[in-house]
């Protein structure tokens, strides 16, 4: 079993290093910069963790687990780093949407990245919420391989 990232902090440049996969495939596929351009990696790393938004991403791993969240999502999902980053993401919905986030993430791995996404998401506490006009993209590699599945969503609302 793979350690978990660490938790986004000073010492690690808010893991400034995976920031940039987000922004430069974000970039990449959508054209649109994620974030403003003109920061840093760490400006932008550091930014986006306390971000009024969120921001996740998982690995590629047969049953892909968050790699990344954002302090928004975590509160969000009612989880600390561990946790969250312990989690396969196909738990962040309820397994009646289970089929549905499958299309959706079938539809991204085909197109590299839609921007119209909707749906439900649960939190550790059986919290339900909609996601509304979430951006869900391919994260490309250095080599131009795919390495994960990220999320971006401003709009929710609690069910």
């Amino acid at each position: 079993m793979t350690a978990p990232p660490p938790y986004p902090s000073e010492d690690n440049h808010y893991l400034a290093e995976h920031v940039a996969l987000l922004r430069d495939s974000h970039r990449h596929w959508t054209g649109r910069p994620l974030l403003d351009p003109r920061l840093t990696h760490e400006e932008a790393a550091r930014y986006l963790f306390a971000a009024p938004f969120v921001v996740v991403s998982h690995d590629t791993a047969p049953d892909p687990l968050f790699n990344y969240a954002n302090q928004t999502a975590l509160a969000l999902f009612a989880m600390d780093w561990e946790e969250f980053t312990a989690l396969p993401s196909r738990l962040s919905a309820e397994r009646i949407n289970q089929e549905a986030r499958a299309e959706l993430l079938a539809r991204v791995a085909e197109r590299g990245y839609i921007d119209d996404y909707q749906g439900v998401r649960i939190g550790r506490h059986g919290r339900r919420f909609l996601i509304e006009a979430a951006t869900v993209w391919n994260l490309l590699d250095p080599r131009g391989v795919i390495c994960g599945q990220a999320a971006c969503f401003k709009h929710w609302k609690f069910l």
